[in-house]
C-alpha cells in the first residue's frame, strides 16, 4: 500500500459521508437496500453520505456493525475499515491540496450556517420582544 493509499479514508482526505459511501460500496450494498435495514429512507443515506446530515448515535453504532467497519473508523477514518480502492491508484499533491481546500470551504459554510441560524433566532427574538 502506497503513502496516498494509506490515507484514503482518513480524516484529511475523507469526509463522514465518503467513509460511509466507501463502507456501503465495499459491503456490496445499495444506498435503499442500507436504509431498508436501518429502517430509515433512501434520501437519509444520501444526506449521510453528501455530508448534509448526520446520523444519531444509535445509527451510527447500527451503521458500524452492519457495514463491518468500526465506529471510530467510520468517525475518524481510524480503526477497521475497508480496504483502499485500488492498489497502484495515485492522486497527485494538487488533486490532494484542492480537496483540502473544498474541505476547508465546506467547513467554513457550515460553521457559517450555524452562525446564521444563531443571528436569525436572536432577530426573531427581538423582534418579538417589541411587538
Amino acid at each position: 500500500m502506497t503513502e496516498t493509499e494509506g490515507d484514503w479514508f482518513g480524516e484529511d482526505a475523507a469526509t463522514f459521508g465518503d467513509r460511509l459511501a466507501g463502507a456501503r460500496e465495499a459491503s456490496g450494498l445499495t444506498q435503499k437496500t442500507l436504509a431498508s435495514r436501518l429502517g430509515v429512507k433512501p434520501s437519509v443515506i444520501e444526506g449521510w453520505e453528501n455530508d448534509t446530515k448526520e446520523p444519531r448515535a444509535n445509527r451510527l453504532q447500527m451503521l458500524s456493525g452492519m457495514l463491518g467497519v468500526s465506529l471510530s473508523w467510520l468517525l475518524t477514518g481510524e480503526g477497521e475499515g475497508p480496504e483502499a480502492p485500488e492498489e497502484g491508484v495515485e492522486i497527485s499533491s494538487d488533486l490532494l491540496d484542492l480537496l483540502a481546500e473544498m474541505r476547508l470551504l465546506r467547513s467554513q459554510i457550515a460553521q457559517s450556517g450555524k452562525k446564521l441560524g444563531q443571528l436569525e433566532k436572536r432577530l426573531r427574538t427581538a423582534i418579538k420582544e417589541q411587538q
